[in-house]
């Protein structure tokens, strides 16, 4: 029976679900398909494989270091307590991530016959037991030796993905193929032409092989991505829950995908042929799609109506929306930005991060709602010399001890107590009560009780940038 280590790969942006994945709060981590986040969705699918043929050890994440507290309050919030959370200090794509844990597992499985199943954060996968089949399938060729990829059986001339052409079968009577060929993300014309031939199936970017595997062909095929990677992976440091690979090593390693630095050039590349109810959820059309759809093809979510109106996603988070006689649209509306396409536009999304980013606007990067270990803030109002947040501290967090040395701040508690230090002096403040923290004086805000705390923060100075904080102390290891 082969044990395998999940290996959650949690590091990419979803620019293509903006507005609602942004950078601070990626698409992986929003219940997208059901109550469930993608990220939760896909520890569940794999705990679900454990089993007579399998024994299942806890999973591996590798994030970005910015998404590090959330995705760990997301993975206890499901009972999943990780083996290791990864923390890179740049994205450097998929082939180091992978090797990082391969470095990982390698040093600390018993069983030598330990595989590493390997599972994007952000896909959608509707029929669990054709998953465990398939992992099975691949698990045995995976113990053979064989660096296994899973093949999406294909459903459509689809031109946003990669293909793989599958040639022969590994052995008689095998479900896993050799892999004849990789192949780019085709034109409409070449695309129709492999759904016909029936020889070409979707590359999922799963996949699934013994760690020393992996890294042999690595160092084989990109030893500068070997290197880097081990020097980075050999010097890392323990933060709280997490595990930072060394910044200056990891930065110097060449980014590739696991693709390109190796399946495409392994003679040992396996595929399964997996007909799983797999979307990447990489657009609104394809979101859409994966949802389940009213009598006239329409996916509402959120306080909308309307009329005469086919094919189309709405989706309203803030404010009530209506659509009138629009067919295939998408319209999603956020508390900071509308987007309204033709769904057949979905690839264009990407022209509303570019303005943002070439303007200096933040709603590429950001919510309103902005998340933090100890709860969350919102912006409610600016101006010229003074802000105002909303702020919810959860029950036993506390913010870090801090000054700011061109704003005061003043703390209106709405709901819950609040525990606040001044200058070294404590106090309690409860609902309705307040308290002034002139420019310049050490704060810090803690909820010493078992409900949330909610509160009213009014910012008043010559200058009111989150970068005027001067952290003297922090619960979470945070610097800045």
């Amino acid at each position: 029976m082969p044990t395998l280590y999940p290996v959650i790969l949690s590091g990419g942006t979803g620019s293509r679900l903006w507005p609602l994945s942004r950078a601070a709060y990626p698409k992986q981590l929003l219940p997208l398909t059901g109550p469930l986040t993608m990220l939760q969705a896909t520890l569940e699918r794999a705990r679900q494989l454990a089993g007579p043929h399998c024994d299942i050890q806890p999973p591996l994440l590798i994030c970005n270091q910015e998404h590090r507290f959330l995705v760990r309050e997301q993975c206890l919030a499901l009972g999943a307590v990780p083996c290791a959370i990864y923390l890179e200090p740049e994205g450097r794509n998929t082939a180091p991530a992978i090797a990082l844990a391969a470095l990982h597992v390698s040093s600390i499985k018993t069983d030598p016959d330990a595989l590493l199943l390997v599972l994007p954060a952000d896909h959608a996968i509707a029929d669990q037991n054709a998953f465990n089949m398939a992992v099975n399938h691949a698990s045995q060729a995976a113990l053979l030796g064989k660096l296994v990829t899973f093949g999406i059986t294909p459903t459509r001339a689809e031109t946003g993905y990669g293909y793989i052409k599958a040639g022969k079968p590994l052995s008689a009577g095998s479900v896993a193929l050799e892999v004849e060929s990789f192949v780019e993300k085709p034109d409409a014309a070449t695309a129709q032409r492999y759904l016909d031939s029936g020889e070409y199936t979707w590359n999922s970017g799963m996949f699934l092989f013994k760690p020393e595997r992996y890294l042999a062909e690595l160092q084989e095929q990109q030893p500068d991505i070997f290197a880097a990677v081990t020097a980075a992976w050999q010097q890392r440091a323990v933060d709280l829950d997490f595990i930072r690979p060394e910044t200056e090593a990891f930065q110097r390693c060449p980014a590739d995908s696991i693709d390109y630095a190796v399946m495409q050039n392994t003679p040992d590349a396996a595929v399964i042929p997996a007909d799983i109810g797999w979307s990447d959820v990489g657009s609104w059309d394809a979101l859409w799609a994966l949802t389940e759809k009213d009598a006239s093809g329409n996916v509402c979510n959120g306080d909308v109506f309307i009329a005469d109106t086919r094919g189309s996603y709405v989706r309203a988070q803030s404010r009530f929306v209506c659509v009138l006689g629009l067919d295939d649209v998408v319209v999603v509306e956020t508390p900071d930005a509308v987007l309204v396409m033709p769904k057949s536009k979905a690839q264009a999304v990407k022209h509303a991060i570019t303005y943002c980013a070439d303007t200096q606007r933040n709603e590429h990067l950001e919510h309103i709602r902005v998340y933090r270990p100890w709860g969350w803030y919102e912006a409610i109002d600016k101006a010229e010399r003074f802000q105002v947040k909303r702020i919810m501290v959860k029950p036993g967090e506390k913010l870090s001890l801090q000054l700011h040395h061109h704003r005061a701040e003043h703390w209106v508690v709405v709901s819950g107590t609040a525990k606040v230090t001044i200058n070294a002096v404590e106090s309690l403040i409860s609902e309705n009560q307040s308290a002034y923290i002139p420019v310049g004086h050490t704060h810090r805000l803690e909820n010493p009780g078992k409900v949330p705390l909610h509160l009213i923060e009014v910012q008043s100075g010559s200058y009111l940038g989150e970068d005027d904080i001067v952290r003297l102390e922090d619960t979470y290891g945070r610097l800045c």
